[in-house]
């Protein structure tokens, strides 16, 4: 007897969520629903695919070897539906975009109502987090997200590279001059992160932790700060390339900084299986020659 696949959806939502509830509320559906389909696939293949505890589900070995497959299969049947009954049809329906607040203002707003015009069909609801989100439990159909990648659970796909600069406005630098060396930035007003620590390790050589004088968890905050005139900033050139051109901000330490850094990675992020590939492939496409990054 062959298992359906919305039951092995289900399953995979249980793989990739750790647990029964947390599945069932992305998928909106009851937690009985998710209890009965991952036991009519158990039972029908004879093998346990989850150890259950109190607290989460872990895959078996034979489980985590059936999932991947799984994922795999089902991908291959969407891809292949879609071929057949969307031919020549546009991609409708909603389709769920996370990103950090600034790549939202300054990269995605400017484009979204060519992509409405482009895709009429497609429902977009934005999101911002300043954090790594969890799809699943954030209900996100895509993610963009900045730095280098560690989930291996996701599909990513390069949309390119961003440049990271230090950078600081001319009422700054008129007040207290151009640092010329690494050494010299602890004597300098310094903007910086709140949480995510690893964004206060500037890119320069021979080292660039900063301790910051004033900080946010925000990065178009952290902006502001800058082109306010408040102290020297790190920032991705996706939000200050058109500073940087108009004037507004100066970058410094160009002869001391390191390049092609993890940080400078920009990727969109989905589950393999997921249900809206073909409005994430068709997102993504339009996105990335429009990005400028």
């Amino acid at each position: 007897m062959l298992t359906r696949s919305d039951d092995l959806e289900i399953l995979l939502a249980v793989a990739d969520s750790g647990g029964f509830s947390a599945a069932a509320d992305a998928l909106e559906i009851q937690v009985a629903r998710v209890s009965r389909a991952v036991s009519k696939v158990e039972k029908q293949l004879g093998v346990t695919i989850l150890n259950r505890t109190t607290r989460r589900v872990e895959l078996t070995d034979e489980g985590r070897q059936f999932v991947e497959s799984v994922r795999l299969g089902l991908q291959q049947i969407q891809q292949a539906e879609d071929e057949l009954t969307l031919r020549g049809e546009l991609p409708k329906g909603r389709l769920r975009v996370d990103a950090a607040s600034p790549f939202v203002f300054h990269q995605l707003v400017p484009l979204i109502q060519a992509f409405k015009d482009t895709y009429p069909d497609i429902e977009l609801e934005l999101t911002s987090n300043e954090g790594f989100v969890d799809l699943l439990e954030k209900r996100t159909d895509v993610a963009i997200r900045i730095g280098k990648l560690t989930d291996s659970t996701l599909h990513a796909r390069l949309l390119g590279r961003s440049p990271l600069y230090i950078v600081a406005s001319p009422d700054y630098v008129a007040r207290r001059g151009i640092p010329y060396q690494v050494q010299e930035l602890p004597t300098h007003e310094l903007i910086g992160f709140t949480g995510a620590k690893v964004l206060n390790n500037w890119p320069l050589k021979g080292g660039g932790q900063i301790e910051p004088t004033i900080t946010s968890s925000n990065g178009e905050t952290v902006r502001q700060l800058a082109l306010a005139g408040n102290g020297i900033a790190c920032l991705s050139g996706f939000m200050v390339n058109e500073d940087i051109a108009a004037g507004r901000l100066i970058p410094l330490l160009e002869p001391e900084k390191l390049t092609n850094t993890a940080r400078e990675q920009v990727n969109a992020v989905f589950y393999k299986s997921s249900s809206v590939a073909r409005r994430i492939s068709v997102f993504i496409d339009f996105i990335q020659p429009r990005l400028s990054l």
